[in-house]
């Protein structure tokens, strides 16, 4: 479990993930409204050189940026009504991107079979900081979670 104190501590764990970030890595953001998923995307596109103002896709489900070093595929899956079998997600899985799913949980069976999910909680007491679980789902994000916390380390040391 990682502990961010503050704001620059979130964006600080998001840019490195998108420094680290390989074609094809699937990451999953859950956590309550609030939480911090979509300020962790803005991060990540930085760390990805994505200079364009990120969104949040709530009612558009999937924004794509393509200007970095990778592209980023960034869904917000909350408002889907379906399981997410018709829209089409395995192109963004399977490819040359990041792809960011915020809510990714409520995907189910539609979840690509190798993610990262990033479970993000606020502290009780204290509105800035929040806690991080890093659970791999798959060879690949075994990787890319040892990818983001040997930078994460060298970073913090």
């Amino acid at each position: 479990m990682i502990e961010l104190n503050g704001l620059n501590k979130t964006e600080e764990l998001a840019k490195v993930i998108g420094e680290v970030a390989k074609p094809g890595d699937n990451l999953v953001l859950t956590g309550d409204l609030g939480a911090g998923k979509t300020t962790l995307t803005k991060g990540i596109a930085v760390g990805l050189g994505i200079d364009q103002m990120i969104k949040s896709p709530t009612y558009t489900i999937i924004r794509e940026y393509n200007e970095g070093r990778l592209p980023l595929y960034h869904m917000d899956i909350y408002r889907v009504a379906t399981s997410g079998a018709d829209l089409g997600l395995d192109e963004y899985f399977e490819g040359e991107g990041l792809s960011v799913i915020e809510w990714g949980n409520l995907l189910e069976e539609t979840l690509p079979e190798d993610y990262l999910e990033l479970i993000l909680e606020k502290s009780d007491t204290d509105l800035e900081k929040r806690y991080v679980k890093l659970q791999s789902y798959g060879e690949k994000s075994v990787d890319f979670k040892q990818r983001i916390m040997k930078q994460w380390s060298k970073i913090n040391e």
